[in-house]
């Protein structure tokens, strides 16, 4: 399908005359990387401010400031244009979750991440044993993917499977329709069936599908030197640790919850934030912190339950211990509103003490680490990420190291002692996959106050 699609590109160009076919100029002349993508919930999105982020696109404008030049992206409305782009020499570059694909008459990057593919439908349905069991189905998925690929090769042996391409659909739609019961079966690649899962936990994996592809950036053929140095790049990143950083970063937190954790965890947001969503707006109004991501914190210490007690003494929505709720000024720690705003205050001060040099997200994450632990056992545990080379300022490398907190070799070392660093991690992982969810379900907050919000999810 796209090979005859590209002969028809070749025909148009050859026709319109040679002028229509030259290539865009070298990306130093032209003074940018221009990049042709896609909409996509891993790759490149918007969010709803406009503002950009995703793991591709961190990473090509770190590509950019690697070659000297800012990063200009373009959008297109599927993959298939996206390619077409660099083919008909409007782009240097595609980056829109391309499986790769030798057939296309294109130069692709090496591997940014490996993905594998699965056809996904209601968990209500059953699996899929074999093919034969595709016969007589309609499966859907998003035009010019590798997914899509598998499908019209599984056609051939299975003449009765309806195999159908909707127009403009990206993985991200296609799943939400499927798990409203407007279409039978969609298939994809695993990642983002596990983040469509988190929001549709009625959905379920009814077949893998075989092989594995990796995901790259395609070029053209005819720019050997742009070719080299963008590999150069993707080497360098992987062998310093910058992919595995930036993967975590967007989707390490995405397979930690299980099917109850998530569907406990949908049904109370309907059941139990609306009583305190005002509560949150206000600590928003007051920190800057997302107020998505104070709800996060607030369910995973209490379940959003404002009268919940453990059994260290800790009480309340935001869980907080007696001495910090007087120093906070907060008078009764099962008031729902002062347990909130008590806690939106004590993060806010947990991510004032970290370094100006801490980035976002990694910031809130720490901070939510300390929220744990306490600012003195994470600060011992930064001491100890830099004792073993590790960067002190990057979770990535901090959860590795907060664990050791409870091992007596590292707590001798700890002014405060010992402590569950390995809880802290699992808080924090836990808040990230929580913060994900609110920030596809729920609006952010608007304040005629234009106060100044934090960003997450993008980089500083």
């Amino acid at each position: 399908m796209h090979l005859l699609l590209t002969a028809l590109v070749a025909l148009f160009l050859t026709a319109c005359g040679p002028q229509q076919a030259l290539p865009l100029a070298d990306y130093r002349s032209l003074g940018e990387l221009r990049v042709a993508t896609r909409h996509d919930a891993i790759s490149y999105h918007l969010d709803a401010q406009g503002e950009a982020g995703g793991f591709e696109y961190e990473l090509l404008l770190a590509l950019g400031e690697a070659l000297g030049v800012p990063v200009r992206f373009d959008r297109y409305p599927d993959a298939t244009r996206a390619l077409d782009a660099v083919i008909l020499g409007r782009a240097h570059l595609a980056a829109a979750g391309l499986g790769r694909n030798e057939r296309l008459p294109l130069h692709w990057s090496a591997a940014l991440r490996e993905v594998d593919y699965v056809i996904a439908g209601r968990a209500d349905a059953g699996a899929i044993d074999d093919e034969a069991g595709l016969a007589g189905r309609s499966v859907s998925a998003r035009r010019g993917s590798l997914a899509a690929e598998h499908l019209t090769q599984i056609r051939k042996r299975v003449p009765s499977l309806d195999v159908r391409f909707p127009v403009g659909s990206g993985e991200e739609t296609l799943l939400a329709e499927l798990a409203a019961g407007e279409l039978d079966l969609v298939a994809t690649d695993r990642l983002h069936y596990a983040f469509a899962s988190r929001v549709h936990p009625q959905l379920a994996i009814v077949r893998e599908l075989p092989g594995r592809s990796s995901i790259s950036w395609a070029m053209p053929l005819g720019n050997p030197e742009l070719a080299a140095a963008v590999d150069a790049f993707i080497e360098e990143a992987r062998s310093s640790g910058r992919l595995a950083r930036l993967a975590d970063r967007h989707f390490g937190h995405v397979r930690r919850l299980d099917d109850t954790d998530i569907t406990t965890f949908l049904v109370r947001i309907h059941e139990r934030l609306p009583r305190y969503r005002a509560f949150f707006h206000e600590a928003e109004a007051q920190t800057g912190i997302d107020w998505r991501y104070l709800a996060a914190v607030a369910y995973q210490e209490s379940h959003w339950n404002p009268d919940a007690t453990s059994p260290t003494g800790v009480r309340g929505m935001m869980m907080l211990t007696s001495d910090t709720a007087d120093r906070l000024g907060v008078a009764n720690r099962l008031d729902p509103r002062q347990s909130i705003l008590g806690g939106a205050r004590y993060l806010a001060m947990l991510r004032e003490q970290l370094p100006e040099q801490a980035p976002e997200p990694d910031r809130s994450w720490m901070a939510t680490a300390a929220y744990n632990l306490g600012m003195g056992h994470f600060s011992g545990a930064r001491s100890i990420a830099r004792s073993q080379g590790k960067d002190d300022l990057s979770w990535w490398d901090l959860k590795s190291v907060l664990p050791l907190l409870s091992r007596p070799e590292y707590a001798a070392r700890l002014k405060s002692g010992a402590a569950r660093g390995g809880e802290a991690v699992v808080m924090t992982e836990n808040v990230r996959s929580y913060h994900d969810i609110l920030m596809r379900l729920e609006a952010p907050y608007s304040s005629t106050l234009n106060l100044p919000a934090l960003s997450l999810g993008r980089p500083r």
